[in-house]
């Protein structure tokens, strides 16, 4: 097996130039004198073309009733014969492709030049004689070329575009791998950028920390959660109260004579609602609720707000208990944890510091959306990081083959 060379992606071209500069540098050259030529036939074409439309003008001038129609046919054509010859695209970098093309291009138009040729000189007869063979003369000259390019590009030029297929993909890998590099310090960019906003980041948060610590945010936590603690237990004790509760509450929305005045309404339906808030706003000694229950008790031993047994029992025994004062404690507690956190969220150091919260989150929302941002513009590097490397790739993979299939040497592009 023979030996593998290696390459960069920046050697192989001058390696394969010359190495093949003997077989690839004349046909390219006579690819460029044969296109060169063309130009002129083309050049030439034109300017035939544009004799027979200033000898038939200057016929149609004369009003010459022999020769005015077939003179105006011949400008109309001579016309159409420049327009199709402007038309054909003479390409300015010579390749195997523009020259298969440019080809293709004259040979479209030629042909239709031919028809027309066919069909009009006849009638223009005998008329012009002298100007159709001048510009027949040029018009064989350049089928004479093109049929000389044709030979060419089938027998000699085929030969070699393996060949320049596989320097224009050496071109188009410099420029990927150029590309890539400036990719990648895109990306470096986006993730230096991306760092510096999470540490910006991080930083707010601790700072809101250290407010929330110094500026009455964590007192006022604490004794909100000391509000959950004590709600749970204010539910606790009032449980058995629950239902006879409601069904106190439907007596006198319905009227029928629960005997509750307007403010013991408004505080049962408190209890309902918010036991916690029923009683730390109330007295001491809980006045309004003794004063439910032992309307509540009335009810029940009258038979008015009827219970199941058992439900019934539980009641009359909470009730008895807090008769004896069974709340006081817990009452107590939650009047003064009411009037802790009043206190707190009334300061003045409360409101600034809030402010300054709002301001630090809004920053941070910011901050987070400058972070997307910068995510979504890292995806679509990775993405066209990756995608750039796999062309690379595959550019790398058919150079190889190429000079393989074509020089027999087996080479890697590193």
């Amino acid at each position: 097996m023979s030996e593998t060379l290696k390459f960069s992606s920046h050697n192989i071209k001058n390696w394969l130039e010359s190495e093949t500069g003997s077989i690839f540098t004349p046909v390219h050259a006579n690819a460029q004198k044969l296109t060169d030529g063309m130009r002129n036939a083309l050049e030439n074409l034109a300017d035939a073309s544009k004799m027979l439309m200033d000898n038939s003008e200057k016929e149609i001038q004369k009003r010459n009733m022999k020769t005015y129609g077939r003179a105006r046919a011949l400008s109309k054509l001579a016309r159409l014969f420049s327009d199709r010859i402007k038309q054909i695209k003479v390409p300015d970098k010579v390749s195997y492709d523009s020259f298969n093309v440019f080809i293709q291009e004259i040979q479209k138009a030629f042909s239709v030049i031919e028809v027309d040729i066919r069909n009009w000189f006849p009638r223009v007869s005998p008329f012009f004689i002298l100007d159709r063979r001048r510009f027949l003369a040029v018009f064989e000259k350049a089928k004479a070329s093109l049929k000389e390019m044709q030979d060419f590009l089938t027998k000699e030029y085929i030969k070699t575009k393996t060949l320049e297929e596989t320097f224009q993909l050496i071109d188009k890998l410099n420029a990927l791998e150029s590309q890539l590099v400036g990719l990648n310090e895109r990306k470096a960019t986006a993730e230096n950028e991306k760092a510096i906003i999470e540490k910006e980041i991080t930083e707010t948060k601790r700072k809101m920390v250290d407010l929330k610590d110094k500026g009455g945010i964590s007192q006022l936590d604490q004794a909100n959660m000391q509000i959950e603690a004590l709600s749970s237990e204010v539910k606790h004790s009032l449980r058995h109260l629950q239902k006879p509760f409601v069904k106190l509450q439907s007596l006198t929305l319905h009227g029928e004579g629960s005997g509750l005045t307007p403010e013991e309404v408004q505080k049962l339906n408190q209890y309902l609602e918010n036991p916690f808030e029923a009683l730390a706003t109330e007295g001491d000694g809980y006045p309004l609720l003794r004063q439910i229950l032992q309307k509540l008790a009335r009810l029940m031993s009258e038979g008015k707000l009827k219970l199941k047994p058992d439900k019934m029992r539980k009641a009359e025994q909470t009730i008895e208990s807090m008769n004896k004062n069974s709340l006081e404690n817990i009452h107590k507690k939650c009047v003064d944890a009411l009037v802790r956190r009043s206190r707190l969220s009334a300061s003045a150091e409360l409101a600034e510091t809030k402010g300054d919260l709002s301001k630090l989150q809004e920053h941070i929302e910011n901050l987070e959306r400058r972070k997307n941002g910068v995510e979504t513009e890292e995806n679509l590097i990775e993405r066209g990081c990756n995608e750039t490397s796999e062309k690379i790739r595959n550019h790398k993979n058919q150079i190889e083959k190429n000079v393989l299939s074509f020089m027999g040497k087996r080479i890697r592009i590193e």
